[in-house]
């Protein structure tokens, strides 16, 4: 079964994630199928979240199922 979720990547204390489809059998910060988009929690005025919608969409219509985070970031940019 697929999952979009958020994967850690970055320092400590400098979080950054990306958001990833992957197996549920897999570590959250292994091997992805595809990297959908990112997260930066911590940009100034920067740019914070970019998701590619036409990848998400394609990729919940083949069945995966996204996290609680990835479901309340998907409301925030209209995907879902």
């Amino acid at each position: 079964m697929l999952s979009i979720r958020l994967a850690r990547k970055g320092a400590k204390k400098r979080p950054f994630y990306h958001i990833v489809v992957s197996e549920n059998d897999r570590i959250p910060t292994g091997q992805a199928l595809e990297i959908i988009g990112f997260l930066n929690p911590i940009a100034g005025s920067g740019e914070t979240l970019r998701i590619d919608a036409d990848k998400a969409k394609s990729w919940l219509a083949k069945g995966a199922r996204p996290s609680k985070t990835v479901v309340d970031l998907f409301k925030k940019n209209a995907i879902l």
